[in-house]
């Protein structure tokens, strides 16, 4: 018979183990904010469902279609009565595909897709103009309620300006009809002019012993201030 106390252990680890387990579980069904934006699901004949559904290893949760990782694969936010994709529409920058159409958009979108260089599909409203316009798109087709935009095109490739990003820098695309130039290997700071690296320890050293010092102000400060009263 095993002694008391080694039973008492085991059952100990054993409990630990499965309260992991579950809190790994729980953090694997959580879904990110944008998928539950708008009410209901995704309709079965929808393009992003379609899209889902042509890989085994793909789900439909709520609005999304996820990856075995959680990783944000389509959306489709059709017919939710948006002015705006929101401010935890960036949550969906993976997105292969997005549905946005039905959908009352106001404004200029182009900002809007920042970081979005996976999307290859994206349906708008028919009044609702393209990010980046025709240079970002390899098609773009008008339907009787909506439009495609189809194909992201790599806007560095098709830009006609040599010299948009600086000797020291390369440019690489940051969504439809965006761009951003990246400084090289050994360089940093206004237009990649800095060699050597970023001395990040001095940086956070200064603003560490900075936020430190008015911290102890401020707590100064009003220690005296409830002296005082």
């Amino acid at each position: 018979m095993a002694p008391c106390g080694l039973g008492s252990s085991l059952s100990l680890v054993l409990w630990a183990a499965a309260l992991l387990f579950v809190l790994s579980v729980g953090r694997g069904l959580a879904l990110p904010e944008i998928c539950t934006q708008c009410p209901g699901s995704v309709q079965d004949l929808s393009e992003v469902a379609l899209y889902c559904k042509r890989t085994p290893e793909l789900t439909l949760r709520a609005r999304c279609c996820l990856n075995g990782e959680g990783t944000i694969l389509g959306l489709d936010l059709q017919n939710c009565s948006l002015k705006d994709p929101g401010p935890n529409f960036p949550q969906a920058h993976t997105a292969i595909i997005i549905d946005l159409q039905a959908n009352p958009l106001q404004g200029d979108l182009v900002n809007t897709f920042h970081g979005f260089t996976q999307l290859q599909t994206l349906i708008l409203p028919q009044d609702v103009n393209c990010p980046g316009g025709i240079n970002a798109w390899d098609t773009i087709t008008f339907y009787i309620n909506n439009q495609s935009c189809e194909g992201q095109r790599n806007i560095c490739n098709s830009t006609e300006d040599p010299e948009i990003c600086p000797e020291n820098g390369s440019c690489v695309p940051d969504g439809p009809g965006l761009l951003q130039c990246v400084c090289a290997d050994g360089f940093h700071g206004y237009k990649c002019m800095r060699q050597g690296s970023f001395p990040l320890f001095m940086f956070f050293g200064i603003l560490g012993s900075t936020t430190l010092s008015i911290s102890i102000l401020l707590w100064g400060t009003q220690r005296r201030k409830a002296k005082a009263s």
